[in-house]
C-alpha cells in the first residue's frame, strides 16, 4: 500500500493483530454500546455527533461515507441533517452494524443507509466516489492511521471533507485533574459494572491517554495530503472536531 506520494504504508502483523483484538472487544460490548456512550458522556455525545455531521457539508443529493460507523448514530444524524443523501456505513465489527440495523434502520432509512463490514485501511469503494467522510471515535482504533488517511483521500471527491470526531489526548490535565481521574478510575469501573467487560473500557482509557494531541493529529492530516485542516475543541478539549479537505 502506498500513500499520495507513492511511499509505502506498511500494515504489519502487529497492526493486523490489533485490528482483530479491536473487533473482538467491540463484538463483546455491542449490545451496551449506545447506552454506555450516552451515560458516560452525560448525553453530550449526541451534540458532538451533531457537530460532526454539520461539518461534513455534502452535496444535497450526495454520498457520505460514515467510517467506523458502529451502531450508525452518525449515519442517522447525517440523514437527519441532509435528507437527500445516501450514507455508506462501514465498520470492521459486524456485531456493531447488526445492532444498528436492528435498532435504527427503519422508517425508510434502510433504503438510504447501507451498512457494510469493511476495513478502513482498504475501502471497498471507487476513487473519488463520496462527497464527505466522517468518523466518530474510531480513528484511534485504526493502525496505522496513515493507511486510513490514504484510503479516505482516494475515495473523496475533490473538495470533499474528512471530518474526525475524537477524544483529545488524555495525557493533559483537564478540570484540574477531575477528568483524568474519571478516565483512569471511574470509566473502566462503570463499564465493568454495566457491561461486565472492564477490559474494553480500560482499553478506551489507555488509547485516549496515549492518543496524539490536537496539533499532532492536525499535522498527520496535513502530512497525509489534506488541505485547510483545522480543529475545534469541545468540553474544554476533552473532545475535538478535526476537519480537512481533499484538494480541489
Amino acid at each position: 500500500m502506498t500513500d499520495q506520494d507513492g511511499k509505502s504504508v506498511e500494515i504489519s502483523g502487529a497492526h493486523r493483530e490489533h485490528g482483530r483484538q479491536v473487533v473482538d472487544m467491540f463484538s463483546r460490548i455491542a449490545g451496551w454500546y449506545d447506552f454506555l456512550n450516552h451515560f458516560l458522556s452525560a448525553g453530550q455525545d449526541i451534540y458532538w455527533r451533531y457537530r460532526l455531521a454539520r461539518a461534513a457539508n455534502p452535496a444535497p443529493d450526495g454520498t457520505v461515507l460514515d467510517l467506523a460507523a458502529g451502531t450508525m448514530d452518525v449515519s442517522v444524524e447525517l440523514l437527519r441533517q441532509y435528507p437527500g443523501i445516501r450514507v455508506a456505513a462501514l465498520d470492521y465489527t459486524y456485531e456493531m452494524l447488526a445492532q444498528g440495523r436492528k435498532r435504527k434502520l427503519r422508517h425508510g432509512r434502510e433504503n438510504v443507509i447501507f451498512p457494510v463490514r469493511a476495513d478502513g485501511r482498504a475501502l471497498p469503494m471507487p476513487d473519488a466516489s463520496v462527497d464527505a467522510v466522517t468518523i466518530a471515535f474510531g480513528i484511534r482504533n485504526i493502525l496505522p492511521r496513515e493507511a486510513a488517511y490514504k484510503e479516505v483521500l482516494r475515495v473523496l471527491k475533490p473538495g470533499g471533507r474528512f471530518c474526525i470526531l475524537e477524544f483529545g489526548t488524555g495525557s493533559r490535565r483537564v478540570w484540574k485533574g477531575v477528568y483524568n481521574f474519571y478516565l483512569d478510575r471511574l470509566l473502566p469501573l462503570i463499564g465493568k459494572i454495566v457491561s461486565g467487560d472492564s477490559g474494553a473500557y480500560r482499553y478506551l482509557a489507555d488509547t485516549i491517554r496515549s492518543f496524539p494531541d490536537e496539533r499532532s493529529l492536525a499535522a498527520e492530516m496535513v502530512d497525509a495530503g489534506f488541505e485547510r485542516v483545522y480543529h475545534v475543541p469541545m468540553m474544554s478539549g476533552i473532545v475535538y472536531l478535526h476537519v480537512g479537505e481533499k484538494a480541489g
